[in-house]
Parts: structure tokens; sequence; C-alpha cells
């Protein structure tokens, strides 16, 4: 039985746990060295069984706790060539740190991890389709400005999805962001809304994506509630019901002490 454990999501930091039987891996570490280790013990979760971090893009939210953590647990990191060339050029990662190129599939700690393709304004972002020991598989889709055909296909395999769900289109237009910032947002390079994230959530349970969890809310331009309606009512108009063909989950900003079994 495997076990998602969202730490952080949100604008100001994303990290998340993945444990199989007696390993676990990190997806992102974006806050700082002490505040996951925090997150952690909260959560019962031991640093120790942790040997590998993957990396979706560079930018802070996702990699603020890097250098120090990495160097601490003498973790091997993961992520795009192009993403290892912007941490070593922006000094999120030490030249001492074991890092390896992922390009399509690779194996560690008794998981299996797939690079998944996504659409968002870094060197060359990407997610994650997650094999556990027991085969069962989580997919990890956010920073995108849509849902690409790697991503669809993924999110369609997995039997856990986090999905990113990031804002309000009309809460995100009216709002204070200036206007540049809003563009880059609502691009095909920025983050994916609350609409074409729950537009595509029926498709991926008919394909048994069961776990849905929403991921990387804005803290300016969304609410939990607003785009968890937006999915039930997707979802409900698709005559699925909740807890019986899905459990649909929202992502806390700071660890809620809650985990998706899958």
């Amino acid at each position: 039985m495997a076990k998602l454990v969202p730490l952080f999501s949100s604008s100001k930091g994303n990290s998340y746990y993945l444990q199989g039987n007696n390993s676990a891996i990190l997806i992102d570490a974006g806050r700082s060295c002490k505040q996951i280790e925090n997150a952690l013990l909260i959560n019962d979760l031991n640093m120790n069984k942790v040997r590998s971090v993957f990396i979706t893009h560079e930018h802070s939210d996702h990699v603020g706790a890097l250098k120090v953590l990495s160097s601490r647990y003498h973790l091997t990191v993961y992520a795009t060539k192009g993403t290892l060339e912007a941490l070593y050029e922006q000094d999120k990662i030490s030249a001492s740190t074991n890092c390896v190129e992922i390009t399509d599939k690779i194996e560690t700690d008794d998981f299996k991890v797939e690079r998944v393709d996504t659409s968002h304004d870094a060197r060359e972002s990407c997610g994650f389709l997650i094999t556990t020991p027991d085969d069962r598989k989580c997919a990890i889709v956010t920073d995108t400005g849509f849902l690409t055909q790697s991503a669809i296909d993924a999110i369609s395999s997995s039997n856990c999805a986090v999905i990113e769900s990031n804002h309000d289109i009309e809460m995100l237009k009216s709002g204070s962001y200036p206007y540049i910032l809003k563009k880059r947002i609502l691009s095909m390079t920025g983050h994916l809304s609350n609409l074409d994230c729950s537009k595509m959530l029926p498709r991926f349970v008919q394909n048994g994506a069961n776990r849905l969890v929403l991921a990387h809310l804005s803290g300016e331009n969304n609410t939990a509630k607003i785009a968890m309606d937006e999915a039930l009512k997707s979802l409900l108009n698709s005559n699925m019901k909740r807890d019986i063909d899905f459990t649909l989950d929202v992502a806390a900003i700071e660890t809620n002490k809650k985990s998706v079994i899958f």
C-alpha cells in the first residue's frame, strides 16, 4: 500500500512525500530545509528513508531547500537537463551533489519514475509518474499552462493524481496582480485554471485515477472551496459519486497531516 503526503502546496512552496514499502522519495523541496524536516515530523515520517528528490523545475517555490537538504541527507537529485543546468547556474545545488538527468524513465529506491512533459516558463519543466514498489501509480502534474498529451496519458494511467488547480479565472482577471503577471499566468506556459483542471477530471476517473488531489492553489486568486466546488460540479455532472467513484482533496498550503492512500 502506497501513501502520498502533501507537505506544502502553493506559490509559497511545494513538496510531496511518497512512501512505498521501506523507502520514500520527495518531489520538489520548495521551502527551507527546517520547514521540510518539521513537516515530516508532524506527519510521523522519516527523512532517513529518503534517498532521492525529484525536481520539476528551478523556480524558487520548488527548490528553496534543495541545496541544504540534498547536502545534509546526501540525496541524489533527479531532474531534466535544462533544470539541472538552471540549478547550477543559480547556485541552487552544490557541485558535490550527485545529480542524474531524467530523460524518460528511471528506477531508484524501489520506485520507477517517468518524466511527464509540462508547459511552463522554466528551462525544461516536467511532472512525474511514479510507480511504487507495490505497482501503484501516482501522477504529479503542476505548474503547466495546459495539460500536454504526455500529462493526460500519465494521469489517465495513474491510481492517484496530483493536478494543478491554480486559479479562478475571474478572480485573477479582477484581482490586484499587474497585467503582465496576469498575462503570464493565463498563458500556455503559465498555470492551469480551476476550469481547465475540472473539465478533465471525469475522463481521468473513468480511466482509473480515482484518488484526486487539487494542488498549487493561488493564495490570491483562488480558495480551496472554489477549486473544490468547480471540480465537484464537473464530476457530479458526469454522474460520478464522491467517495464511491472517486475521492477528492485539496493539498494544503502547509501540511495538515492528511495523506492519500492509493
